[in-house]
């Protein structure tokens, strides 16, 4: 059809009568005088929309497909989430378990020394203080926690109090280089005074210049006036080195502290000092040293073989072969 005026008119005119059908049909419901076209069109167009619809459902379901594999994705990645919570938990158990161990282990120490502790936490670590090597735990005065108090852990001594907070406080450890305490020696009682070097190994200077001191010695603290800011007794570490005395009033040791101050989570704050001094109680026990298994040589010498011996070989030897043994006659 070419595009020209009438051609224009009839479009437009087509396209109001459709308008107006559609009206009709709306507002007529079933009553519509079209109602019966349309149940015709629908038979027979039905069919064909079914089959279509059996040629489409394949790429529906392709589709459907899809988008259920991105729920399927999304699942997979909430199960890894909820299997790295697992882990998470498990992991967390066995954190709560190794602190279930190191809190009985100090409130061995405690017992033993007669130490009425309050249980504490590390919540952080660091020189925010002004100090080399501080913690912060999650006790304070609301706890009863005070300056100059001392602090251990299921090891030994851990440090002291110097600043305190209504919630927090802040302890120096034993391996500041501003720490020092006073020691006593295991046995012999020979004291000293023991200073943090800022690493694994604390200075010791024992008063006693002569005194007679060995690797693998132990310390504990002497303990301060009105136990503050030490109580006695807490297992300090182990000598590791001895320095020459060289003539000195004095005489150097080294000594490897019991705690490791770099993995510090449950220590305790003595609140309440002990009546008596623990001296070694708290010390740990040495391991029994392997009793040595006495060991027996016996040496084998071979003997010379009697006529009899040879007689009773030949006999066993013609057993064996499946003959009978003949008598053996001998000369006078």
């Amino acid at each position: 059809m070419r595009d020209t005026r009438e051609s224009r008119l009839l479009l437009v005119l087509l396209v109001a009568i459709a308008f107006a059908l559609i009206t009709v049909d709306i507002r007529a419901g079933e009553g519509s005088p079209v109602h019966g076209a349309r149940q015709a069109a629908a038979a027979v167009l039905g069919p064909v929309e079914q089959g279509v619809a059996t040629a489409v459902d394949p790429v529906a379901n392709a589709i459907g497909a899809v988008r259920d594999s991105g729920k399927r994705h999304n699942r997979i990645a909430e199960l890894e989430r909820e299997n790295a919570a697992l882990k998470v938990k498990v992991g967390s158990d066995d954190r709560n378990r190794s602190r279930v161990r190191e809190l009985d282990e100090m409130l061995k120490k405690a017992g033993a020394g007669q130490y009425g502790i309050k249980g504490a936490e590390v919540i952080a670590i660091g020189a925010a203080q002004g100090f080399s090597w501080t913690v912060t735990i999650d006790a304070g005065s609301k706890d009863g926690i005070t300056r100059d108090m001392t602090v251990l852990n299921g090891d030994g001594l851990v440090g002291r109090v110097t600043t305190v907070g209504p919630d927090t406080a802040t302890v120096l450890l034993a391996n500041d280089p501003d720490f020092t305490v006073g020691t006593r020696l295991e046995k012999t009682g020979e004291l000293g005074f023991a200073t943090g070097q800022g690493g694994q190994t604390l200075s010791v200077q024992m008063l006693n210049g002569k005194a007679k001191v060995k690797p693998g010695d132990r310390l504990v603290t002497f303990g301060s006036r009105g136990d503050r800011p030490f109580v006695p007794g807490v297992p300090l570490g182990e000598v590791v080195r001895v320095d020459p005395s060289g003539g000195g009033l004095t005489r150097t040791v080294w000594v490897r502290p019991y705690v490791g101050f770099s993995r510090l989570d449950i220590v305790g704050v003595v609140v309440q000092p002990p009546r008596e001094d623990p001296r070694d109680t708290v010390l740990p026990p040495r391991p029994a040293k392997p009793k040595p298994v006495p060991t027996v040589t016996v040496t084998a010498s071979p003997s010379a073989s009697t006529g009899t011996d040879r007689l009773a070989d030949s006999q066993a030897g013609q057993q064996v072969d499946g003959q009978q043994p003949t008598p053996q006659q001998t000369e006078d």
